[in-house]
């Protein structure tokens, strides 16, 4: 049968003994008892010192030093390799953790982990005005880590955002200083140097805390309205480029030639000079010799020397004139023209002579010497005993 159900039940656990009211227990009554447990007395009239007394004060003690080997439990804590610590003692900077398995006193010192490792990245972007009225597209990423964790952690409020309006300051300034032409194509590296002045210079006296590492400059471009047109742009400045580079190459082509030419006609003149010269002192030696002959006999000298030159005149000539005696009519013999004659003749299709020739020798065996050559050479012959 349950407590509470009619019929008389008297066994309510809620019930005090010495009062027949129903209610839950009063909480300073169960302490009351548990320390008449371990402080009560058996039997004793309450005179004098009691054992209840000593252990009360061990239970103390037992409950103290669990509560002091839970606060020496919880001080241990772990700072990572990356990671350094400041410890903050009473809310004032006290010192830097390193790596490791670390120990602080709960309630005294605060620890707080900064990662000096890592190098983080912070994109900026936006469509910036240049210095020449042009609207340009540009895109910057910035890459840092932390070299002083307490000034990272609380010389700025919020360092990495402070380091975004930084970057996006030195941007607007820099481009906002440049033509778009140097955004766009020649100047980005001056442009990114700059960017990367001007920034470390808003930045230093802040004492953030932080080293920048690098400055990538990913884009830059023109508004999409008006792309077509600057791409065409860029692709004329690129064929400027090339064609110089072309032109370059070129040049350094022609003048090595150019130089060779110039060194060897240098070389023919002084040839030319000294043969000249060397040619003029074997006339003048030459003449030297001939004048003590031309003083003992002149006519003779002269006619010597007379056919002497002839003789070398007409060596480099092809035309023959002969003068018959006891004749008024001179002869001339064009041998120039002839030769030229036999050249073309030659120049025929050597196939169908030599077949024709073959077929007359094999025929009449006694024309053999009937080929043009042979014809010709006779003809040459009649011609000269004709005349």
């Amino acid at each position: 049968m349950a407590w509470n159900e009619p019929g008389g039940n008297d066994k309510d656990p809620w019930k005090n003994r010495n009062n027949n009211d129903q209610g839950p227990p009063d909480l300073d009554d169960i302490f009351k008892n548990i320390f008449k447990k371990f402080g009560g007395s058996k039997g004793g009239s309450g005179k004098g010192p009691s054992f209840g007394k000593g252990l009360s004060g061990l239970g103390a003690g037992v409950i103290i030093g669990v509560l002091v080997a839970i606060w020496v439990v919880s001080g241990f804590y772990t700072v990572k390799e990356a990671e350094r610590g400041v410890v903050l003692r009473f809310g004032q900077f006290h010192s830097f953790v390193e790596p490791g398995l670390q120990w602080r006193p709960t309630f005294v010192d605060r620890v707080y982990p900064v990662d000096v490792q890592t190098i983080r990245t912070l994109p900026a972007s936006g469509f910036i005005l240049t210095e020449d009225e042009n609207v340009v597209s540009v895109e910057m990423e910035v890459q840092y880590r932390v070299v002083e964790p307490y000034e990272y952690t609380f010389a700025v409020t919020q360092p990495d955002e402070s380091l975004r309006q930084a970057l996006d300051a030195a941007l607007r300034y820099v481009v906002g200083h440049s033509a778009m032409d140097d955004v766009l194509t020649s100047g980005r590296e001056v442009v990114r140097q700059q960017v990367r002045e001007e920034l470390e210079g808003v930045i230093e006296p802040y004492k953030m805390g932080i080293a920048i590492t690098d400055l990538n400059f990913k884009d830059a471009r023109p508004p999409e309205e008006v792309k077509a047109a600057f791409d065409d742009a860029i692709a004329a400045q690129e064929d400027e480029i090339r064609f110089i580079r072309e032109a370059e190459a070129y040049a350094r082509e022609i003048e090595p030639r150019a130089r060779g030419q110039v060194s060897r006609m240098e070389e023919e003149a002084q040839a030319y000079k000294e043969r000249v010269i060397l040619e003029s002192r074997g006339e003048v030696a030459r003449f030297e010799e001939l004048l003590p002959q031309y003083t003992a006999a002149p006519e003779v000298t002269r006619q010597r020397l007379y056919l002497e030159t002839m003789e070398q005149v007409y060596s480099n000539t092809s035309k023959i004139v002969v003068d018959t005696q006891g004749g008024g009519n001179m002869m001339y013999l064009p041998l120039d023209k002839i030769l030229e004659r036999q050249q073309s003749s030659a120049n025929e299709p050597a196939s169908r002579n030599t077949i024709e020739g073959l077929r007359n020798n094999a025929t009449n065996p006694s024309n053999s010497n009937n080929t043009p050559a042979a014809n010709a050479r006779d003809n040459r012959f009649r011609s000269g005993r004709g005349n």
